[in-house]
């Protein structure tokens, strides 16, 4: 998803109408609510490396922390849970020897928390691995790269490429909950209280093309995806935010509880299979990933350690 900053909600002048599809009438079309009410998650186990892994396996099933973010994990119009995301960790449970997937949708900002209270297994919703994250839960390798861009009107008449010359233009900003992308504009100087906070790329591309906003930011691949059919606004080409003035390039990946290595190690295992093997890319590509986003950056670099 974008890939948001972490299990911070921040308190900026916020936008609350929802305009993404509701979460929970596709899950009742699903017909998994039910079964997300009466099914357990796994508790933490004092196992060094933990047994989750195992505990999975014995019951048949992975709870998967979503945000509803295209194309990352989400219901499709068809009441059909799906998104990069989850449809890797199809591939890889079943590898694992745990057969079946189910989702728990959360907002982004929410998503570190829930996991670690054991509302859900793991988080598969694209998340931006970086150092604030790595202090509350364990990554694995990324499965993908990504840079930002921006929603603008049509002919980008600010002239806007990236956080600074949003800044220098004095353009009216927004992003979505809990998005990395509030700390890239932030860095680049502009005043995080002066942010609009939306909840999530439709929203924001409703924003820019109703005048509110003249640039909203999130990852390469939602902006491209969500102006496809729009007449009156257009992404900007994919550029690498700076971070501590460097550019930087993030990368998304599952996250684990802390205490969990021996399933995320399993993890990593099939992902480097899927990787050498190029099925990595078939996953991925009908969300609209290309080779250009495919990577083998690995969760140490993006921690910092």
């Amino acid at each position: 998803m974008a890939p948001p900053l972490g299990n911070d909600v921040h308190t900026i002048r916020s936008e609350h109408r929802h305009t993404r599809r509701s979460l929970l009438g596709g899950l009742a079309a699903l017909g998994v609510l039910g079964a997300a009410g009466c099914t357990r998650v796994a508790e933490a186990s004092g196992k060094p490396g933990g047994d989750l892994l195992e505990r999975l396996r014995a019951q048949g099933v992975v709870r998967l922390g979503i945000a509803g973010e295209v194309p990352f994990g989400y219901i499709d119009k068809d009441g059909r849970f799906t998104g990069e995301a989850p449809e890797l960790a199809k591939v890889v449970f079943k590898r694992l020897g745990v057969g079946r997937v189910q989702p728990v949708p959360t907002e982004f900002g929410s998503l570190i928390p829930g996991l670690n209270s054991q509302q859900f297994d793991v988080v598969a919703a694209g998340m931006y691995v970086n150092p604030e994250r790595c202090r509350q839960v364990i990554f694995a390798d990324p499965d993908y790269q990504m840079l930002d861009s921006f929603i603008v009107r049509k002919g980008n008449p600010l002239g806007l490429h990236s956080y600074r010359e949003v800044v220098a233009k004095k353009a009216k900003f927004a992003t979505g909950t809990g998005y990395a992308q509030i700390q890239h504009a932030v860095e680049a100087g502009y005043k995080q209280g002066d942010i609009l906070i939306v909840p999530d790329q439709v929203a924001g591309l409703n924003a820019v093309e109703a005048g509110r906003v003249d640039v909203f930011a999130g990852t390469a691949l939602t902006t491209r995806e969500v102006v496809r059919k729009s007449g009156k606004a257009e992404a900007t080409a994919p550029f690498a935010p700076l971070v501590k003035g460097t550019p930087h390039v993030d990368g998304g990946a599952f996250a684990f509880r802390p205490a969990e290595t021996r399933l995320r190690d399993a993890f990593n295992t099939e992902l480097r299979r899927l990787k050498k093997s190029g099925e990595l890319f078939r996953i991925l590509r009908p969300f609209g990933f290309t080779k250009a986003e495919m990577t083998d950056l690995t969760a140490k670099e993006l921690c910092g350690g």
